[in-house]
C-alpha cells in the first residue's frame, strides 16, 4: 500500500501496520462505517489498497466525484454484498467515486494498528463509534 490517498491517517510508504483478518472472517457483517479496510483493488487485482468504509449495503450515498464539499445530485444505492470506500485525502484518492461500490469479497482485513515508525504508533479506532 502506498500513495497519498490516506494522508494524514497513513503516510505514503514505510509504515508497518497490523491487519485484523480474523474478526471479519468470523463476522463478515461486522464492518462499520468509518472502519479502515485493506482491499484488493477492484480496478487492478494485483494491487492491495487501504480505504475507509463510507457506506454499507442498503445505504444511499450522495456522490460528488470531484471530492468537493458541495453536495452533488448523484445518489448511489449500495447493493447487497458491496461497500462504498473513500480515501481520507479525497482530492488525491481513486476510490468508489471512480469505480463504484466494491464487492465485500475483495476485503482482505480491517486495519488494526500502526507499529512503525515507533513514534507514530497507534491503534486505529473507528472515529464514527460513539463511546459511552
Amino acid at each position: 500500500m502506498s500513495g497519498p490517498s490516506m494522508l494524514p491517517t497513513l503516510a505514503t510508504n514505510g509504515e508497518v501496520v497490523i491487519e485484523d483478518r480474523l474478526s471479519l472472517r468470523l463476522n463478515p457483517s461486522g464492518l462499520a462505517r468509518g472502519d479502515l479496510v485493506v482491499v484488493r483493488s477492484p480496478i487492478n487485482p494485483t494491487a492491495i489498497i487501504c480505504k475507509r468504509v463510507i457506506g454499507l449495503p442498503g445505504d444511499v450515498i450522495c456522490v460528488d466525484p470531484t471530492g468537493q464539499k458541495a453536495p452533488s445530485t448523484e445518489h448511489v444505492l449500495i447493493p447487497k454484498g458491496h461497500i462504498w470506500l473513500c480515501g481520507d485525502n479525497m482530492a488525491h484518492s481513486r476510490d468508489s467515486r471512480d469505480y463504484g461500490p466494491v464487492p465485500m469479497a475483495l476485503i482482505r482485513s480491517r486495519l488494526f494498528a500502526r507499529i512503525w515508525p515507533w513514534e507514530d504508533r497507534r491503534i486505529f479506532r473507528n472515529p464514527m463509534t460513539v463511546l459511552e
